[in-house]
Protein backbone atom coordinates (compact mmCIF):
# COMPACT_ATOMS: atom_id res chain seq x y z
CA UNK A 1 0.00 0.00 0.00
CA UNK A 2 3.15 2.05 0.38
CA UNK A 3 3.27 2.98 -3.31
CA UNK A 4 -0.43 3.80 -3.66
CA UNK A 5 -0.49 6.26 -0.62
CA UNK A 6 2.69 7.94 -2.48
CA UNK A 7 0.57 8.25 -5.89
CA UNK A 8 -2.67 9.93 -4.14
CA UNK A 9 -0.74 11.79 -1.79
CA UNK A 10 1.17 12.82 -5.30
CA UNK A 11 -1.35 13.72 -7.16
CA UNK A 12 -3.15 16.00 -4.75
CA UNK A 13 -0.39 17.90 -4.29
CA UNK A 14 0.20 18.24 -8.09
CA UNK A 15 -3.51 19.65 -7.85
CA UNK A 16 -2.34 22.38 -5.19
CA UNK A 17 -3.23 19.23 -2.53
CA UNK A 18 -16.65 -18.82 -10.25
CA UNK A 19 -16.74 -19.52 -8.19
CA UNK A 20 -20.49 -18.09 -5.88
CA UNK A 21 -18.27 -17.63 -2.63
CA UNK A 22 -15.34 -19.48 -2.99
CA UNK A 23 -12.15 -18.21 -1.94
CA UNK A 24 -13.72 -15.95 1.32
CA UNK A 25 -16.89 -18.67 2.23
CA UNK A 26 -15.90 -21.09 4.80
CA UNK A 27 -17.57 -20.26 8.30
CA UNK A 28 -19.83 -17.56 9.21
CA UNK A 29 -19.22 -15.51 12.46
CA UNK A 30 -19.70 -17.76 14.67
CA UNK A 31 -16.80 -19.90 14.22
CA UNK A 32 -18.74 -22.79 13.11
CA UNK A 33 -17.62 -23.78 9.48
CA UNK A 34 -19.78 -24.61 6.29
CA UNK A 35 -18.97 -25.44 2.80
CA UNK A 36 -21.34 -23.49 1.18
CA UNK A 37 -21.17 -21.73 -2.10
CA UNK A 38 -17.44 -22.90 -2.16
CA UNK A 39 -15.76 -23.92 -5.34
CA UNK A 40 -16.33 -27.44 -7.24
CA UNK A 41 -13.83 -29.29 -9.52
CA UNK A 42 -16.69 -28.35 -12.38
CA UNK A 43 -16.60 -25.01 -11.57
CA UNK A 44 -12.75 -24.13 -11.52
CA UNK A 45 -11.54 -24.27 -15.83
CA UNK A 46 -7.39 -24.89 -16.16
CA UNK A 47 -7.00 -21.65 -17.86
CA UNK A 48 -8.02 -20.25 -14.37
CA UNK A 49 -4.82 -22.07 -12.67
CA UNK A 50 -1.43 -22.03 -13.16
CA UNK A 51 1.72 -23.73 -11.41
CA UNK A 52 3.50 -20.79 -10.26
CA UNK A 53 3.02 -21.50 -6.75
CA UNK A 54 3.45 -25.34 -6.58
CA UNK A 55 5.96 -26.51 -4.37
CA UNK A 56 8.67 -28.55 -5.68
CA UNK A 57 9.08 -32.20 -4.96
CA UNK A 58 12.49 -31.00 -3.31
CA UNK A 59 10.51 -29.31 -1.05
CA UNK A 60 7.64 -31.18 0.15
CA UNK A 61 7.33 -33.03 3.28
CA UNK A 62 5.77 -36.52 3.68
CA UNK A 63 2.23 -36.05 5.08
CA UNK A 64 3.47 -38.30 7.93
CA UNK A 65 5.60 -35.59 8.89
CA UNK A 66 2.63 -32.95 8.49
CA UNK A 67 0.51 -35.20 10.48
CA UNK A 68 2.65 -35.76 13.31
CA UNK A 69 3.54 -31.98 13.71
CA UNK A 70 0.40 -30.51 13.68
CA UNK A 71 -3.51 -31.45 14.75
CA UNK A 72 -6.81 -29.52 14.02
CA UNK A 73 -7.75 -26.28 15.74
CA UNK A 74 -11.36 -25.85 17.19
CA UNK A 75 -12.02 -21.99 15.53
CA UNK A 76 -14.05 -21.18 18.73
CA UNK A 77 -11.24 -21.93 20.87
CA UNK A 78 -8.88 -20.10 18.90
CA UNK A 79 -7.59 -16.68 19.66
CA UNK A 80 -8.83 -14.04 17.64
CA UNK A 81 -6.59 -11.76 15.80
CA UNK A 82 -6.12 -7.96 16.29
CA UNK A 83 -7.07 -5.86 12.98
CA UNK A 84 -6.78 -2.17 13.20
CA UNK A 85 -7.73 -0.50 9.86
CA UNK A 86 -7.68 3.33 10.76
CA UNK A 87 -3.93 2.81 11.99
CA UNK A 88 -1.35 5.06 9.96
CA UNK A 89 0.01 1.88 8.43
CA UNK A 90 -3.63 0.80 7.58
CA UNK A 91 -5.63 4.19 7.09
CA UNK A 92 -5.46 6.66 4.39
CA UNK A 93 -8.51 8.40 3.80
CA UNK A 94 -9.19 7.21 7.64
CA UNK A 95 -6.56 7.36 9.90
CA UNK A 96 -7.40 7.69 13.80
CA UNK A 97 -4.51 10.08 14.14
CA UNK A 98 -6.24 12.62 12.38
CA UNK A 99 -9.61 11.61 13.76
CA UNK A 100 -9.98 10.39 16.68
CA UNK A 101 -13.64 9.58 16.93
CA UNK A 102 -12.91 6.23 14.47
CA UNK A 103 -12.81 3.32 16.47
CA UNK A 104 -9.96 1.74 18.48
CA UNK A 105 -8.23 -1.08 17.42
CA UNK A 106 -10.20 -4.48 17.53
CA UNK A 107 -13.70 -2.33 18.53
CA UNK A 108 -16.03 -2.95 16.47
CA UNK A 109 -17.34 -0.86 13.22
CA UNK A 110 -20.67 0.15 12.78
CA UNK A 111 -20.10 0.89 8.56
CA UNK A 112 -23.69 1.80 8.22
CA UNK A 113 -23.54 4.35 10.91
CA UNK A 114 -20.27 5.72 9.82
CA UNK A 115 -19.26 4.49 6.16
CA UNK A 116 -21.95 4.46 3.83
CA UNK A 117 -22.34 7.51 1.58
CA UNK A 118 -24.93 8.27 -0.92
CA UNK A 119 -24.61 9.58 -4.83
CA UNK A 120 -25.28 8.87 -8.29
CA UNK A 121 -24.93 6.26 -10.80
CA UNK A 122 -24.39 6.79 -14.17
CA UNK A 123 -28.12 7.44 -15.16
CA UNK A 124 -28.76 9.77 -12.59
CA UNK A 125 -30.00 6.76 -10.21
CA UNK A 126 -29.44 6.93 -6.32
CA UNK A 127 -27.47 5.01 -5.09
CA UNK A 128 -25.51 4.22 -1.51
CA UNK A 129 -21.84 2.58 -1.03
CA UNK A 130 -19.74 1.56 1.54
CA UNK A 131 -16.60 3.14 2.22
CA UNK A 132 -13.82 0.61 2.55
CA UNK A 133 -10.85 3.00 2.08
CA UNK A 134 -7.93 3.18 0.00
CA UNK A 135 -6.36 -0.25 -1.21
CA UNK A 136 -4.11 -1.13 -4.25
CA UNK A 137 -4.90 -2.70 -7.54
CA UNK A 138 -2.84 -6.20 -6.53
CA UNK A 139 -4.97 -8.26 -5.15
CA UNK A 140 -3.68 -10.48 -1.58
CA UNK A 141 -3.74 -14.21 -1.68
CA UNK A 142 -6.27 -16.33 0.04
CA UNK A 143 -6.43 -19.85 0.01
CA UNK A 144 -8.75 -22.23 0.09
CA UNK A 145 -8.27 -26.23 0.83
CA UNK A 146 -10.25 -28.84 -1.52
CA UNK A 147 -9.46 -32.39 -1.46
CA UNK A 148 -7.54 -34.38 -5.03
CA UNK A 149 -11.03 -35.12 -5.90
CA UNK A 150 -11.89 -31.89 -6.08
CA UNK A 151 -14.53 -31.32 -2.92
CA UNK A 152 -13.92 -28.29 -0.39
CA UNK A 153 -13.05 -29.59 2.95
CA UNK A 154 -15.78 -29.29 5.22
CA UNK A 155 -15.60 -26.72 8.01
CA UNK A 156 -12.21 -25.81 7.02
CA UNK A 157 -11.73 -21.72 7.16
CA UNK A 158 -9.66 -20.09 4.51
CA UNK A 159 -6.29 -18.66 5.17
CA UNK A 160 -4.37 -15.47 4.61
CA UNK A 161 -0.95 -13.96 5.27
CA UNK A 162 -1.87 -10.60 5.64
CA UNK A 163 -4.30 -8.27 7.62
CA UNK A 164 -4.65 -4.01 7.45
CA UNK A 165 -1.61 -2.87 8.19
CA UNK A 166 0.67 -5.48 7.06
CA UNK A 167 2.30 -4.99 3.71
CA UNK A 168 0.74 -6.14 1.04
CA UNK A 169 -2.62 -6.23 2.50
CA UNK A 170 -5.54 -5.99 0.45
CA UNK A 171 -9.39 -5.90 0.99
CA UNK A 172 -9.51 -7.64 -2.58
CA UNK A 173 -8.12 -11.41 -3.07
CA UNK A 174 -6.89 -13.84 -5.35
CA UNK A 175 -7.92 -17.33 -4.79
CA UNK A 176 -5.34 -20.22 -4.44
CA UNK A 177 -6.52 -23.16 -4.35
CA UNK A 178 -4.68 -25.66 -2.07
CA UNK A 179 -4.93 -29.53 -2.32
CA UNK A 180 -4.58 -31.71 0.52
CA UNK A 181 -4.38 -35.26 1.04
CA UNK A 182 -7.92 -37.17 1.36
CA UNK A 183 -6.80 -38.13 4.99
CA UNK A 184 -6.59 -34.44 5.53
CA UNK A 185 -8.58 -32.67 8.54
CA UNK A 186 -10.27 -29.86 8.82
CA UNK A 187 -8.37 -26.52 10.83
CA UNK A 188 -5.06 -28.75 10.86
CA UNK A 189 -3.58 -25.76 8.82
CA UNK A 190 -4.32 -22.96 10.08
CA UNK A 191 -1.44 -20.25 8.39
CA UNK A 192 0.02 -19.91 4.98
CA UNK A 193 3.36 -21.40 6.41
CA UNK A 194 1.80 -24.51 7.61
CA UNK A 195 0.54 -24.98 3.82
CA UNK A 196 3.61 -24.18 2.43
CA UNK A 197 5.58 -26.25 4.76
CA UNK A 198 3.60 -29.33 4.04
CA UNK A 199 4.03 -28.92 0.28
CA UNK A 200 0.62 -28.81 -0.49
CA UNK A 201 -0.17 -27.92 -4.63
CA UNK A 202 -1.33 -24.30 -4.50
CA UNK A 203 -2.79 -23.18 -7.87
CA UNK A 204 -3.56 -19.48 -8.39
CA UNK A 205 -7.00 -18.90 -9.94
CA UNK A 206 -8.80 -15.77 -11.15
CA UNK A 207 -11.29 -15.40 -9.08
CA UNK A 208 -11.08 -12.37 -7.04
CA UNK A 209 -13.07 -11.49 -3.94
CA UNK A 210 -14.02 -8.43 -1.96
CA UNK A 211 -13.36 -9.48 1.79
CA UNK A 212 -12.93 -6.54 3.98
CA UNK A 213 -10.94 -7.75 7.45
CA UNK A 214 -12.32 -6.02 10.14
CA UNK A 215 -12.63 -6.49 13.93
CA UNK A 216 -15.08 -8.69 15.28
CA UNK A 217 -18.59 -7.38 15.65
CA UNK A 218 -18.40 -5.32 13.00
CA UNK A 219 -21.32 -4.59 11.25
CA UNK A 220 -22.44 -3.54 7.07
CA UNK A 221 -26.28 -4.68 6.72
CA UNK A 222 -26.83 -3.37 3.46
CA UNK A 223 -26.15 -5.92 0.08
CA UNK A 224 -26.89 -4.86 -3.13
CA UNK A 225 -29.98 -6.76 -4.44
CA UNK A 226 -27.64 -8.64 -7.22
CA UNK A 227 -25.48 -9.88 -4.13
CA UNK A 228 -26.94 -13.31 -2.65
CA UNK A 229 -24.24 -13.25 0.06
CA UNK A 230 -24.71 -13.08 3.54
CA UNK A 231 -24.45 -10.04 5.95
CA UNK A 232 -22.89 -11.28 8.73
CA UNK A 233 -19.07 -12.00 9.09
CA UNK A 234 -16.88 -14.96 7.63
CA UNK A 235 -14.20 -16.25 9.82
CA UNK A 236 -10.30 -17.00 8.13
CA UNK A 237 -7.29 -18.10 9.62
CA UNK A 238 -4.28 -16.00 10.17
CA UNK A 239 -1.58 -17.16 11.10
CA UNK A 240 -3.50 -19.62 13.79
CA UNK A 241 -5.49 -16.70 14.97
CA UNK A 242 -9.00 -15.94 13.87
CA UNK A 243 -9.77 -13.38 11.50
CA UNK A 244 -13.10 -11.98 10.74
CA UNK A 245 -14.02 -10.36 7.36
CA UNK A 246 -17.31 -9.26 5.11
CA UNK A 247 -17.85 -10.90 1.68
CA UNK A 248 -19.34 -8.76 -1.04
CA UNK A 249 -20.50 -10.09 -3.83
CA UNK A 250 -22.22 -7.88 -6.28
CA UNK A 251 -20.61 -8.54 -9.24
CA UNK A 252 -17.83 -11.06 -10.46
CA UNK A 253 -14.16 -10.36 -10.23
CA UNK A 254 -11.60 -12.08 -12.45
CA UNK A 255 -7.79 -10.95 -13.38
CA UNK A 256 -4.65 -13.74 -14.70
CA UNK A 257 -2.53 -11.55 -12.89
CA UNK A 258 -4.25 -11.04 -9.58
CA UNK A 259 -4.62 -6.87 -10.73
CA UNK A 260 -8.30 -5.52 -9.23
CA UNK A 261 -10.39 -4.56 -12.32
CA UNK A 262 -10.74 -0.39 -11.60
CA UNK A 263 -13.87 1.55 -12.51
CA UNK A 264 -14.25 5.29 -12.58
CA UNK A 265 -15.48 7.44 -9.70
CA UNK A 266 -16.31 11.05 -9.72
CA UNK A 267 -16.40 12.81 -6.71
CA UNK A 268 -16.38 16.60 -4.98
CA UNK A 269 -15.73 17.53 -1.56
CA UNK A 270 -16.61 20.22 0.58
CA UNK A 271 -13.27 22.16 0.09
CA UNK A 272 -11.19 21.68 -2.96
CA UNK A 273 -7.78 20.06 -3.11
CA UNK A 274 -5.20 22.87 -3.22
CA UNK A 275 -6.91 25.24 -0.36
CA UNK A 276 -6.33 25.00 3.09
CA UNK A 277 -7.90 21.98 4.48
CA UNK A 278 -9.30 20.82 1.10
CA UNK A 279 -9.84 17.52 -0.18
CA UNK A 280 -10.81 14.34 1.84
CA UNK A 281 -10.38 15.66 5.45
CA UNK A 282 -13.29 18.38 4.23
CA UNK A 283 -15.59 15.73 3.72
CA UNK A 284 -17.72 14.85 0.52
CA UNK A 285 -19.98 18.07 -0.43
CA UNK A 286 -23.54 17.18 0.06
CA UNK A 287 -26.79 19.46 -0.29
CA UNK A 288 -28.01 21.26 2.05
CA UNK A 289 -30.00 19.62 4.86
CA UNK A 290 -29.19 15.93 3.21
CA UNK A 291 -26.79 13.41 2.87
CA UNK A 292 -27.16 13.09 -0.82
CA UNK A 293 -23.36 13.58 -2.45
CA UNK A 294 -23.24 14.15 -6.04
CA UNK A 295 -20.55 11.98 -6.31
CA UNK A 296 -21.17 9.88 -9.61
CA UNK A 297 -20.03 6.38 -10.51
CA UNK A 298 -19.55 5.57 -14.15
CA UNK A 299 -21.37 1.96 -13.86
CA UNK A 300 -23.37 0.06 -11.47
CA UNK A 301 -23.43 -4.33 -10.10
CA UNK A 302 -24.54 -5.98 -13.81
CA UNK A 303 -22.76 -3.10 -16.15
CA UNK A 304 -19.72 -4.52 -18.04
CA UNK A 305 -16.83 -3.19 -16.31
CA UNK A 306 -18.79 -2.84 -12.77
CA UNK A 307 -16.06 -3.05 -10.03
CA UNK A 308 -15.79 -1.61 -6.60
CA UNK A 309 -12.84 -0.62 -7.19
CA UNK A 310 -12.91 2.92 -8.23
CA UNK A 311 -10.78 5.24 -10.05
CA UNK A 312 -11.15 8.53 -8.35
CA UNK A 313 -12.13 11.29 -10.40
CA UNK A 314 -11.99 14.82 -8.39
CA UNK A 315 -14.16 17.73 -9.65
CA UNK A 316 -14.34 21.35 -8.94
CA UNK A 317 -17.20 21.49 -6.10
CA UNK A 318 -18.01 25.16 -7.58
CA UNK A 319 -20.23 22.70 -10.35
CA UNK A 320 -21.70 20.68 -7.52
CA UNK A 321 -25.04 21.78 -8.87
CA UNK A 322 -24.48 20.52 -12.40
CA UNK A 323 -23.57 17.29 -11.41
CA UNK A 324 -26.10 14.74 -11.08
CA UNK A 325 -25.00 11.44 -13.60
CA UNK A 326 -22.10 10.75 -15.70
CA UNK A 327 -22.42 12.20 -18.59
CA UNK A 328 -22.85 16.11 -16.66
CA UNK A 329 -19.64 14.50 -14.29
CA UNK A 330 -17.75 13.62 -17.37
CA UNK A 331 -18.15 17.35 -18.48
CA UNK A 332 -17.25 19.12 -15.25
CA UNK A 333 -13.70 20.83 -14.87
CA UNK A 334 -12.18 17.82 -13.23
CA UNK A 335 -9.07 19.13 -10.64
CA UNK A 336 -7.76 15.83 -10.35
CA UNK A 337 -8.33 12.34 -12.18
CA UNK A 338 -7.36 8.90 -11.08
CA UNK A 339 -6.33 10.65 -7.59
CA UNK A 340 -6.89 7.11 -5.68
CA UNK A 341 -8.30 3.44 -5.91
CA UNK A 342 -11.29 2.98 -3.41
CA UNK A 343 -13.12 0.30 -1.76
CA UNK A 344 -16.56 0.99 -2.21
CA UNK A 345 -18.65 -1.89 -3.35
CA UNK A 346 -22.53 -0.44 -4.28
CA UNK A 347 -25.38 -1.81 -1.88
CA UNK A 348 -28.16 -0.06 -2.99
CA UNK A 349 -29.58 1.48 -6.14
Amino acid sequence: MTDTRRRFLTTLAGTGTVLALAGCSGTDGDGGGGTDGGMTEGEMTESEMTDGDAMTEGEEMTEESMDGDMSPTDPSEAPMASVDRFSDAAGMLHQRSANDALPDADEPIDFDEMFLTQGYGPDGTVIQYYDFDVQPTQAAPIYALFYENGDPVEDQLNIVDVVPGDEGYNDFWQVHKVTVPDGYEANTATSVSQIQAAGYDIEPTETIKNCPVVPEGSTAELRHSADESATGLVNGWYDGEVVPYFLFGEASLSSSDGSVPLSPIYVSFNTNPGEDGGGPPSGFRSEDGSDQTHNVTATLPGDDGYSPLWQVNIFDNAEFDSVSDLESAQNADILAAGAAMVNCPVVSE
